[in-house]
């Protein structure tokens, strides 16, 4: 069962929860951000770090600001950041090899704080679903600042995901070079979710996700 858990935002007088999932044996840590609409006891956040538990890697969901505040707006930018870089910090204290990132936006704002400061510890970035422009809106600008975030990095990236058109997110991978993986949920849509003619399950996408990022996450160890 996760351990319920609170930090303070640094350069705030708030502060914000989370969920540390530390399975016996645990030989890494996701830090894991949730997406703008929900948070980070959305069941999909609560299915995944179950499944990781499995494969012995530990989990520490939180919330931002605003969701902790029951707010529907996003904070800004560097409110989020910031945020991030404490969750970091709180997860350096389970005293395990870290990655970090998370559910679209999450993922996104993870990746902005790691371009304008190194987030110590963190050994790489794990991007489930990753925003790269609003839907039907096609752009790449959001993806400019991974050129400075110096860090491994994995895209799990629907089929039918309409926040990435996936014509313009593998160029983007393969300028990265080696530092970007991207893995390719068949059918899957920014949620993950696929259709029932796909003649795939969601328990079936959800194992897909998890060795991916277990796959990838054991080659930084």
């Amino acid at each position: 069962m996760a351990e319920r858990v609170s930090f303070p935002v640094a350069g705030t007088s708030v502060h914000v929860s989370g969920l540390l999932l530390q399975p016996e044996g645990a030989r890494l840590l996701y830090v894991l951000a949730h997406g703008a609409g929900a948070g980070m006891e959305h069941p999909f956040l609560e299915a995944l770090a179950g499944l990781l538990a499995q494969e012995r890697i530990a989990t520490l969901r939180y919330q931002f600001p605003y969701m902790e505040a029951g707010k529907r707006r996003p904070d800004p930018p560097h409110l989020l950041e910031a945020t991030v870089r404490s969750a970091v910090d709180a997860g350096s204290k389970a005293g395990l090899p870290m990655v970090a990132g998370g559910k679209s936006m999450g993922g996104r704002m993870t990746s902005s704080a790691a371009a304008k400061h190194a987030l110590p510890g963190v050994s790489g970035l794990a991007f489930l679903g990753f925003p790269l422009h609003p839907p039907g809106k096609p752009s790449t600008n959001r993806a400019l600042h991974l050129n400075d975030a110096d860090l491994p990095m994995l895209f799990l990236q629907g089929t039918r995901d309409g926040f990435a058109r996936l014509d313009l997110l593998k160029p983007i991978s393969e300028r990265l070079e080696a530092r970007a993986t991207l893995h390719v949920i068949e059918g899957g849509d920014h949620s993950f979710n696929v259709l029932k003619r796909s003649g795939r399950t969601q328990e079936e996408v959800m194992k897909e996700l998890v060795e991916a990022i277990s796959a990838w996450a054991w080659r930084l160890a």
